[in-house]
């Protein structure tokens, strides 16, 4: 079976990584990737928005099965563009439809599903320009912490926590007057604050059927004690020690069989990830937010846990028949540690030549991000560059070897969080 693979970050190569181990597999290109994936499949210099260029390469390689990796091609609507395409319609299509994707490309959308559908999140409105002066209004209702979210696309950096009243009003203004992440902010999102801790949640569906994946914890923030700039992931750990089965249990009856549920009632064509963004307050899950594709750096912690041949699992998601297969999961603990650019989520440098990667031992597989290869030296190219994916039996064990394999990369300015974990230690 010949497989492309749209995206060119490290969630793309934990794909590609797991596709490769099935006898199914052919030819596996990637599009754009990076140097990693180049190692175990084709590059394609596509732009993944450019659906022309797609259909074109897809019917000159004879693909077989299309894999949406990033979320702007979702919310563009790559899934109907080939759906409704006469030359493309036979192809397996891994991802939502443009009407699922708005599950992830409009917050507003996002928190009407949940409404409609009785699944747990905080209360919220949704204000544009013209209702800017209300949204200071609705402000002052609330407690602090303050959380402003841009409504569309952000690269996972247009969420705000302020604790100040007149700055949270600030950044409202400059969010919807003053575009401050441009289009994504024409509508914000004000919501009320929920204390507690963050996992990740996954499940695939073929629109009918799910199965719920391993759960995982990012680390958004730069800084270590979780300070400074949001950022697209610093790290992962799966699965997250306080998600016992009670708890799994809820988030199962509560969110997830509700949210599939919604699905079909509301007839949306839907074959591939719903990514839950949950908090624990107290002993009971919330939702923050939908992703209709698997995260990044969660796919490099998760995918790799799977044990079960994943290309076969697309397969029956595309037949709408994933009820006929059981999943197995490595029953160790999996980490990820993102190394970055310096200077990163703000402005950094590119082309910096990577060392060490030959020393890596097999105890570890590193996934690239931000990478290219030139004259056979492996460049960065990103600002996240490099995820060291580990193992162990608890994630204390598992953290412990990506920092050793950590310290035998280098590249001018590599930066990486060395506290990763620190906040689990007293959750369970």
């Amino acid at each position: 079976m010949n497989i492309l693979i749209i995206g060119g970050g490290g969630r793309e190569h934990a794909l590609a990584n797991q596709i490769s181990k099935s006898p199914q597999s052919s030819n596996i290109y990637v599009s754009p990737g990076n140097a990693g994936t180049a190692k175990i499949a084709k590059n394609l210099a596509i732009d993944t928005t450019d659906f022309d260029a797609i259909k074109t390469e897809v019917l000159n390689r004879d693909i077989q099965m299309l894999i949406i990796g990033p979320e702007k091609p979702l919310v563009d609507g790559l899934y109907d563009f080939f759906k409704n395409d006469e030359e493309l319609k036979h192809i397996k299509v891994i991802g939502p439809s443009k009407r699922g994707a708005t599950l992830e490309g409009s917050k507003e959308r996002a928190k009407e599903f949940m409404a409609n559908h009785n699944i747990p999140t905080a209360a919220y409105e949704a204000f544009t320009k013209e209702s800017l002066s209300a949204g200071k209004k609705f402000l002052e209702k609330l407690n602090p912490p303050y959380v402003l979210k841009a409504d569309g696309l952000a690269a996972g950096k247009g969420v705000l926590i302020l604790e100040d009243l007149e700055e949270a009003k600030t950044e409202l203004e400059n969010m919807l007057k003053h575009e401050k992440f441009g289009e994504a902010s024409k509508t914000v999102v004000i919501e009320e604050f929920l204390d507690g801790i963050e996992l990740s949640v996954f499940a695939l569906t073929d629109g009918k059927n799910y199965k719920i994946l391993p759960t995982a914890k990012d680390y958004k923030r730069i800084g270590e004690g979780d300070t400074g700039l949001n950022t697209g992931g610093m790290g992962a750990i799966s699965p997250v020690p306080f998600a016992d089965k009670k708890f799994m249990q809820k988030i199962e009856d509560r969110i997830v069989k509700p949210t599939i549920e919604g699905i079909i009632k509301e007839n949306i064509d839907y074959k591939g990830f719903v990514f839950f963004g949950l908090i624990k307050v107290g002993e009971d899950p919330y939702v923050i937010e939908y992703n209709v594709r698997m995260g990044d750096p969660e796919a490099e912690v998760v995918l790799p846990l799977i044990k079960t041949d994943l290309l076969e699992v697309f397969n029956k998601i595309s037949e709408q028949k994933l009820n006929e297969i059981s999943l197995e999961f490595d029953n160790r603990t999996a980490t990820t540690l993102m190394l970055v650019s310096g200077g990163y989520p703000e402005a950094y440098e590119k082309g910096k030549e990577i060392t060490g990667l030959d020393k890596i031992s097999d105890e570890a597989i590193v996934f690239h991000a931000g990478t290219r290869l030139e004259n056979e030296k492996t460049l960065t190219n990103g600002g996240r560059v490099l995820a060291i994916t580990t193992f162990g039996d608890d994630y204390k064990k598992a953290l412990s070897v990506a920092y050793r394999q950590a310290e035998k990369i280098n590249f001018d300015k590599v930066y990486y969080r060395k506290d990763l974990g620190k906040d689990l230690e007293e959750t369970h």
